[in-house]
Order: structure tokens, then C-alpha cells, then sequence
């Protein structure tokens, strides 16, 4: 069966669940669906890219808060697949994203991570986030950090908006779009 008329008939299956009256449970489920088969795609597409470079990794996959999530680790090579600031996985997570679209007529909001650098960014970056909304509270003024990623933003914003009487904001354009910590009031 070709990707297309799978995709078409997931979505005959969420217009029926409609019809019948349980097309919530039906949507997720097919959502939840098509989130494992994003991951398929792009783990196929990252295996083959991991032969032509002839580097060792084992590929995980797995779907969390409504994305598919694709880990690669093992091998010593791996950090090349990085890059300085992390600009290499970006641009490796933006081609699988594109791999997946083209399979399933889709955009993917599939989240990439290579040797658990993103997890270890991810961690550093909430530090940053609750202690800027820490210091904003204590202090009372407003602190503009440096321009980070969505990926970076996102988890700096939800670090802040865990921080009582603190709030943030993202302001300027991309690539230098930061997050602006303030006062709750």
C-alpha cells in the first residue's frame, strides 16, 4: 500500500468516527498513529544516512506531548551530527522533518536528538530559565537573554512560567528572536 492511501485511510476512518459521534478517541488514536508512523519514516531516513557516513548509532523512537521524538545514540562520530551549538542537528532535524512531509503529504513537528545533546541542553536551558525568573522576582526588573532557538525559547518559558510572579515573552526576529523575563505584575 503506498504512504498516500495510507494517510487517506486514516482520514476516511476519522471522517466515519465523525459521523458515528466518537471522533475524539478515534482522532487521537489516529493521531497517535501517524505520530509512530512519522517516526518509522524518520528513522528509516536516518539509518540510511547513518550507513552512507558509516557511523555507528542506534535509533529510538518514541511519541511525547503530541510529537514523534527521534533519538540517535551510540557511536564516538556522533558528535558531528551536532555541531557547534547544536546548528548541525537543527539542520538534520529540519531534513527529516522534510523526509517525513514528502512520505506523508504532512508537515512534522518530529523533535530530534543526537548523543542526548538536546537533553542536556534542554535541562541547562530550564536552570537558565528559573533562575532568570528567580532573579527578575527579586529584583523586580526585566532581563532580556540571548537569542536562542523555538526549541531553546519553549523550554525557557515553560521554566518561567513555573516561577510565581514572574512571566515571559519573546520578542525581535529571527535569529536573534530572545526571551524577555518579567515581572508578573
Amino acid at each position: 500500500m503506498s504512504d498516500t492511501a495510507q494517510v487517506t485511510g486514516v482520514d476516511q476512518e476519522v471522517d466515519a468516527a465523525e459521523q458515528n459521534g466518537d471522533a475524539a478517541p478515534r482522532a487521537a488514536e489516529n493521531s497517535e498513529e501517524l505520530l509512530v508512523r512519522e517516526g518509522d519514516i524518520a528513522g528509516d531516513y536516518l539509518e540510511r544516512l547513518l550507513d552512507l557516513l558509516d557511523y555507528d548509532g542506534d535509533i529510538d523512537l518514541d511519541v511525547e506531548a503530541g510529537r514523534a521524538v527521534v533519538s540517535i545514540e551510540g557511536g564516538e562520530d556522533l558528535e558531528r551530527l551536532v555541531g557547534t551549538k547544536g546548528v548541525v542537528l537543527e539542520a538534520l532535524q529540519e531534513l527529516t522533518r522534510l523526509s517525513v512531509q514528502q512520505s506523508t503529504g504532512v508537515r512534522s513537528r518530529l523533535m530530534l536528538d543526537v548523543a542526548g545533546w538536546r537533553a542536556e541542553r534542554r535541562a541547562e536551558l530550564a536552570e537558565l530559565g528559573r533562575t532568570s525568573a528567580e532573579q527578575v522576582r527579586d529584583s523586580g526588573k526585566a532581563l532580556r537573554l540571548h537569542p536562542m532557538t523555538p526549541f531553546e525559547r519553549k523550554v525557557v518559558h515553560d521554566a518561567v512560567a513555573a516561577v510565581s510572579g514572574t512571566r515571559s515573552e519573546s520578542e525581535g526576529e529571527e535569529p536573534q528572536r530572545r526571551v524577555v523575563v518579567l515581572p508578573a505584575d
